[in-house]
């Protein structure tokens, strides 16, 4: 029978695997560590370069403000005053007459529906240009829902907007001719939208020709069209 003894005070533990894996651990954590610090140096950089860059652009609006302020000043004075009351004078007539009524009509048929009557049609021209049309309207009230959805849909409006409805008196009922003892009840609608100015496709000069017009105008190129000269022929005379 063998007996095992151990004197030592404390039990032998092999660390060496213990400190190779600590080594391969530093060696991550310090890679881990310089990537990082490299990407904390490029943020750093690139925060600095932003910040000059507001900071140019901070002295810029100052120095426009500035300006802006000097030049308000400019024409404040007794004798600028009033070229700047006739420049804005001027300025808001060229706004008024950049609206095309005639161009504002034909946008408008395009989204009203049938049975619907425009009854007034106001433009708001602002400062900055934007145009935009109260329209009062009197017509049955899902042809009105129609003309909103229109609206809406057309390229020449935008965001249309319901300002006031109300049920329209016995006499505008009358007038409108469609309204008797039966029929729908008509309502004023008071509508806001936006509207766009845009450019109308112009068609061809010579693709729209009706066929009428073509043949008139080959009839007439027939008439004054020369006539061609007669040849004669020479009579061969027998032996």
């Amino acid at each position: 029978m063998r007996i095992t003894l151990n004197l030592a005070t404390r039990p032998y533990i092999e660390l060496r695997p213990l400190y190779r894996r600590l080594r391969v651990w530093m060696v991550i954590l310090a890679l881990v560590g310089g990537f990082l610090g490299y990407m904390l140096h490029l943020e750093q950089h690139s925060a600095a370069r932003a910040t000059a860059h507001v900071q140019s652009l901070n002295t810029r609006v100052n120095r426009l403000e500035q300006q802006q302020q000097s030049y308000r000043a400019l024409m404040a004075e007794p004798k600028n005053a009033a070229t700047l009351h006739q420049s804005d004078f001027l300025n808001r007539l060229f706004r008024r007459k950049s609206f095309s009524w005639t161009a504002t009509m034909e946008d408008l048929e395009t989204v009203l529906p049938s049975g619907v009557q425009v009854e007034s049609l106001q433009p708001i021209v602002h400062p900055d240009g934007k145009v935009v049309l109260r329209l009062r309207v009197l017509g049955p009230q899902d042809r009105g829902v129609d003309l909103l959805r229109n609206l809406e849909s057309s390229r020449y409006f935008a965001s249309p907007r319901l300002a006031s409805e109300s049920l329209a008196s016995q006499g505008d009922n009358s007038g409108s001719g469609n309204a008797n003892a039966g029929g729908p009840s008509y309502v004023n609608f008071n509508i806001l939208a936006d509207y766009r100015s845009l450019p109308h496709p112009t068609p061809a000069a010579n693709s729209h020709k009706s066929p009428a017009s073509s043949r008139k105008h080959a009839h007439a190129a027939s008439r004054h069209a020369k006539p061609a000269p007669k040849t004669r022929t020479a009579k061969r005379s027998r032996p």
